[in-house]
């Protein structure tokens, strides 16, 4: 039965398509940036860090190319500004990392590449703009180094040192 001109097979597989999309369609900047804005769940909003900080990193590298270090500066800030906002979400919604990581390790491991994204940026990058790029290191190393804390709580070498040594035997 049709009502109104179309079916609903139809409208549940427009909405199927839209959902399921080919591996090669690739989500655009902003559509990614408002997905991650609108996130309310800790986790997801880590997992989505992956594909925006991806594409933010693409477009650096094009504005880069193009020797618009300004766009390439903003985007990077962006970046941290997205993973600062990710980091504590999580912080919210999971305070024991150590017990639930899920998210917190796909964050760590993208911000290891965010890190090596911004000094090859600073290797290309003219004088001018190395300044606010380094900063920008220094904060995504400052959230790493928290975000392997809050991972790894009990450090192996911070516990070995409380254990007094053994006595020598005659």
């Amino acid at each position: 039965m049709r009502a109104g001109g179309t079916s609903l097979g139809a409208v549940c597989g427009l909405l199927v398509f839209l959902a399921v999309r080919p591996p090669g369609v690739s989500d655009s900047l902003t559509d990614l940036q408002a997905r991650f804005d609108h996130e309310t769940s800790g986790v997801r909003k880590a997992k989505l860090m992956e594909k925006l900080g991806n594409a933010q990193f693409e477009e650096a590298r094009r504005a880069g190319k193009a020797g618009d270090y300004n766009a390439v500066g903003l985007l990077l800030e962006k970046y941290r500004d997205n993973v600062r906002e990710a980091v504590e979400t999580l912080k919210k919604q999971h305070p024991d990392a150590e017990k639930q990581s899920n998210g917190y390790r796909q964050l760590e491991m993208h911000l290891r590449k965010g890190i090596r994204e911004v000094d090859d940026t600073l290797l290309v990058s003219p004088e001018a703009y190395k300044p606010p790029l380094q900063l920008v290191r220094q904060d995504l190393i400052g959230l790493d180094d928290e975000v392997l804390k809050m991972l790894f709580p009990r450090r192996p070498l911070e516990q070995r040192g409380a254990v007094p040594p053994a006595e020598k035997q005659p």
